[in-house]
């Protein structure tokens, strides 16, 4: 049975999200603050996160940066913040998806088996492409260690860096729309802003390019999306 991380305050909004996803067959460990919050992620190791924006002390925004440091665990932030900037700040830290309040139970739970049918498909992946190597210019991917390495050097990535990486490097020059680089990352029809694909470029540009305001490797192609130039 999978484990789901409910980081919550509110304890209305809480027993709904419990509740629905208890109904799906999930285990759900609950917290009503920032520091809870991670203390029970460190202590049970959750297979997905619903973290809220906002919790007394710490924010959701630090333990989502504080997790992202320490493991790859999918996570959703919930805010009831509607501008944009707000749901971009939460992807820039390693989110992997947001909802905003108020939102639909059953929209929550399938955006919670959509991050596990990713982190399943990966490993299926890994399993059957055994000392598999991907390589694309001073780019390697490793499947049997889920390892990248770029110039020899070894870059830790999220599961949807890794991902978005992987659609890349698989055929390079080729241009992918926003559209197909979040239906990929989702292995579903997307119909979230195709925009967040620039957040998630964003991101890997930062662990990958030498200079990221100047990216060589992943290169914008305008009023399309995005490919690897190598």
């Amino acid at each position: 049975m999978s484990l789901v991380l409910v980081v919550e305050d509110e304890p209305a909004v809480r027993a709904a999200i419990v509740e629905g996803l208890a109904l799906e067959g999930y285990d759900v460990a609950t917290a009503g603050s920032g520091e809870e919050g991670l203390a029970l992620a460190r202590e049970r190791g959750p297979d997905v996160v619903i973290l809220d924006w906002m919790l007394p002390g710490m924010s959701g925004l630090d333990v989502c940066r504080t997790l992202r440091a320490e493991s790859s665990v999918p996570i959703i932030m919930v805010t009831a913040r509607g501008q944009e900037v707000d749901r971009v700040r939460g992807l820039e830290l390693g989110a992997d998806d947001y909802v905003v309040k108020p939102f639909s139970i059953a929209e929550l739970v399938s955006r919670v088996r959509a991050l596990q049918r990713r982190q399943e498909l990966e490993r299926e992946r890994a399993a059957t492409d055994h000392e598999s190597l991907l390589t694309a210019g001073p780019i390697t991917v490793d499947f049997t260690t889920m390892r990248v390495t770029v110039s020899d050097a070894e870059v830790a990535l999220t599961t949807s860096e890794f991902k978005l990486l992987v659609q890349l490097a698989s055929e390079p020059g080729r241009v992918f729309t926003r559209q197909q680089i979040m239906e990929n990352l989702w292995q579903s029809l997307y119909v979230g802003d195709a925009r967040a694909a620039d957040v998630h470029v964003k991101t890997l540009r930062r662990k990958l390019e030498r200079d990221p305001a100047r990216p060589a490797l992943i290169v914008t192609v305008r009023g399309v999306g995005y490919k690897l130039d190598v």
